[in-house]
């Protein structure tokens, strides 16, 4: 796709992103991602927008699945389990700690949906709040938000239901997030747990972890912080910050592919401390002691519940290499740049459309994407997948702009805030009556 004000470069916003391009000490990563890369043409997607749902695949992945299949399946078999595979969870997460969690190793494993891995821990959390005398709750509320994601809030109702708790909701703003006084006015002696996005998944605010995390630990409660948003992308230190216990996807900043398993932090002085209610084999003392009784593994270990998705953890080791290989903070440095661009042209194009910013104008509040409102933005969206240049979209009127800095350039992002306005102008002459 050709953007209607291209004009060999002359265009000052072409310019500029071509100049950031060239400069760019992330730039030679791209290569590394699949369909990146011009084959006899414009590369196949004209502008990628949603790296923040689902990332690129690597091409070193693609050889290591294929190697996997042919290797360390197809001739180790079940030796794979002895060679590495019973291991690898733990492996990749100590390798995923170090390079974007800012975490020791031991702490963290790979295994589980993002929404089995909030089950667990939040019902451990919780039931670590238990009046072991009379089996009751001596702490009865979980503070939550009304604007997280659908499945962080649909996991706490349904433990809350389980376990005869209260849900105290923070009423927060979809255009921005939840604040440190907001969180201080929510908890209370009352509070077990408190669940919270780092990023929020509709705005991108990006929440202060270390305040909050204090003023919930002042109240007596544990705090569980849900990374999907943010790990890859947003620079975290979950030790430093006293973080009791994290989740996170894989497939987004990760780029682990459709449904690769999530990641689990539990802080080391608290692990044996609790109980997580999803007991499987992986997670005893010894596996294959095939004993009668569930006796849990110490450390991080008693977190797993079934069998490893070995499979499901391979594409996302590159890019953890990746990421350890320049840094978390070089990544930010990019997304910040990449988001200051789209926003600068999103005020010059879209905004006189109508079109509002509902995201953090402060870098420092922001993660790794913009959302853009405008009523007609569900039309958009439909008509900009067609075009080849793919944001996804959020209700309400959200245009979704993710922006992946290992594998997203500035003219990429150019081209697409081009497409969008363009698009957004063609749908309100139709109308208006006054597309031709």
């Amino acid at each position: 796709m050709t953007p209607t004000n291209d004009t060999g470069g002359r265009d000052p916003h072409l310019a500029f992103a071509r100049r950031m391009d060239r400069s760019d000490g992330l730039a030679h990563f791209r290569r590394r991602f699949v369909g990146t890369q011009p084959t006899g043409g414009e590369p196949p997607i004209a502008a990628y927008f949603d790296g923040n749902s689902l990332g690129r695949p690597t091409i070193a992945s693609v050889e290591r699945i294929q190697n996997f299949f042919t290797e360390a399946w197809g001739t180790r078999l079940i030796r794979g389990w002895d060679d590495e595979w019973m291991q690898l969870p733990v492996t990749i997460g100590d390798s995923l700690a170090r390079a974007t969690l800012g975490a020791a190793e031991g702490q963290t494993f790979v295994g589980d949906s993002t929404t089995v891995m909030l089950y667990k821990f939040a019902r451990a959390a919780v039931d670590s709040r238990l009046d072991r005398s009379s089996t009751e709750m001596s702490r009865t509320e979980i503070v939550l938000d009304t604007d997280n994601f659908p499945t962080d809030r649909f996991v706490l109702e349904g433990i809350a239901a389980e376990r005869g708790m209260t849900l105290r909701w923070i009423d927060s703003d979809p255009t921005a997030g939840v604040t440190p006084r907001q969180v201080a006015a929510a908890v209370g002696p009352q509070t077990a747990l408190v669940l919270l996005s780092h990023v929020a998944y509709r705005s991108g605010f990006l929440a202060d972890v270390p305040e909050i995390t204090r003023i919930a630990h002042d109240a007596g409660a544990l705090v569980l912080w849900d990374l999907c948003h943010s790990v890859g992308s947003v620079p975290i230190e979950l030790d430093r910050w006293g973080v009791d216990l994290a989740v996170g996807c894989t497939y987004k900043y990760l780029n682990g592919g459709p449904g690769s398993p999530a990641f689990g932090y539990v802080r080391g002085d608290i692990q044996d401390l609790l109980t997580q209610p999803v007991h499987g084999w992986m997670g005893t003392t010894d596996a294959f002691a095939m004993d009668a009784e569930y006796v849990p593994a110490r450390g991080i270990r008693r977190f797993m519940s079934g069998t490893p998705a070995i499979v499901g953890m391979l594409a996302m080791q590159d890019t953890i290499a990746m990421i350890e290989d320049c840094g978390i903070d070089a990544v930010r440095a990019k997304s910040v740049a990449l988001t200051e661009f789209a926003l600068a042209l999103a005020d010059e194009w879209l905004v006189p459309l109508g079109a509002t910013i509902a995201s953090p104008r402060d870098a420092a509040r922001r993660g790794g994407h913009l959302t853009i409102n405008h009523p007609a933005m569900r039309e958009v969206t439909t008509l900009l997948w067609k075009q080849d240049v793919l944001p996804d979209y959020r209700e309400p009127n959200g245009l979704r702009i993710g922006l992946s800095p290992l594998s997203t350039s500035f003219e990429e992002a150019y081209r697409g805030l081009v497409a969008v306005r363009d698009t957004l102008h063609e749908v309100l002459l139709r109308q208006s009556g006054l597309a031709r």
